[in-house]
């Protein structure tokens, strides 16, 4: 007796066939290897960059987890990507005898037990009300961290912020490098997996069609918590790894508006609900951060030295909101989303013929 199998089931059993043969997969290796070798460039700065680069894809990932798979605007989430920075920066900074290697798991545990009780109690708290609300509460949290942060001068020094030095091994940029990569590949494919489950499926049911996910019986209070409370706690182990390359802490670079903006940016281009769109969003938006000026600086000096032309180079950010202008009226679902809805409309296409 043979058994019928649906369109979808087809294309799943197909995926799982050609997964380690696929040119997505291929690409992914390339990457990773790519990755592996960065620290034999003799550049400080490029291994800097690309280390920046990994821990926001991680960071920007847990937030593509709650606004991209489950339609939530939480202003919050840059709150706990400092509680991470400070879970780290802070245990070692006030221990007289120095870095040690346990400040890692002292950090691991604060910054995962903060963020587990602050997301499930904003979660509870807000989520019976309507998205604006939550969104409004979340940012009235993240405030609230910021000036936390900056006026408890005994604990946090500060805007003047935490200097500190890493335990052991890890004074050595290359290996706090490592350390980094193997993080943020291992939770980045975990996020990766959380998408793919069943669980994920409810989740994006819930974003595209809420009304239809609760008439099939399923509790959508309870399954928006999840992704929440992952995420948050995701957001915060970026922290602590950010504080671990940086080896400084203050108030505006990990608690600050910005962060979060940034953040939300790097999202909606790369794609929500893609989670591989969080590594365009982040590479665009940071590349054109970290150059922008820099071209803007060059053009200027071959330029005649006009007020006019001096005022247009000096104003980066104004080239940047072009570009994401562009971004977003060639690429109207983000990068990937656009990419990946176009390969849809292919397959069915080729379904119909």
């Amino acid at each position: 007796m043979t058994t019928m199998t649906t369109p979808i089931q087809q294309e799943r059993f197909f995926e799982k066939q050609t997964r380690f043969t696929s040119k997505s997969f291929m690409v992914q290796v390339v990457f990773l290897i790519v990755l592996i070798m960065v620290p034999l460039v003799p550049s400080f700065k490029f291994v800097d960059m690309v280390a920046k680069i990994l821990i926001y894809i991680l960071f920007v990932a847990s937030y593509d987890l709650i606004l991209g798979y489950t339609g939530i605007l939480s202003l919050a989430h840059g709150m706990f990507f400092g509680i991470g920075a400070y879970s780290l920066a802070l245990p070692i900074y006030h221990t007289s005898s120095g870095p040690h290697y346990y400040h890692f798991f002292i950090a691991i545990i604060i910054a995962g037990m903060l963020s587990f009780i602050l997301s499930l109690l904003l979660a509870a708290f807000s989520l019976r009300v309507q998205a604006i609300f939550f969104a409004l509460v979340s940012l009235c949290l993240a405030e609230f961290f910021l000036i936390l942060g900056d006026q408890w001068r005994e604990l946090t020094l500060g805007e003047d912020g935490v200097s500190f030095m890493m335990p052991g091994i890890f004074e050595s940029r290359t290996m706090t490098y490592y350390m980094i990569l193997v993080v943020v590949v291992f939770l980045f494919l975990v996020l990766v997996r959380f998408t793919l489950s069943p669980l994920g499926r409810v989740l994006k049911g819930i974003r595209d069609n809420e009304e239809r996910v609760i008439a099939m019986g399923y509790k959508s209070l309870r399954y928006k918590i999840y992704p929440i409370v992952l995420g948050s706690i995701f957001a915060s182990i970026s922290g602590i790894l950010f504080a671990a390359w940086l080896r400084f802490v203050d108030p505006l670079t990990v608690l600050g508006i910005d962060t979060m903006l940034f953040c939300l940016l790097m999202v909606i281009i790369g794609g929500l609900g893609t989670m591989y769109g969080s590594i365009v969003g982040v590479i665009i938006i940071y590349l054109a951060q970290t150059w922008l000026p820099n071209i803007l600086k060059a053009i200027a000096s071959v330029l005649p030295n006009h007020p006019l032309i001096i005022g247009l180079t000096e104003r980066w950010m104004l080239y940047f909101g072009i570009l994401f202008i562009l971004i977003m009226i060639y690429f109207p679902k983000g990068v990937i989303g656009t990419i990946q809805a176009k390969q849809r409309d292919k397959k069915l296409a080729a379904m119909k013929q």
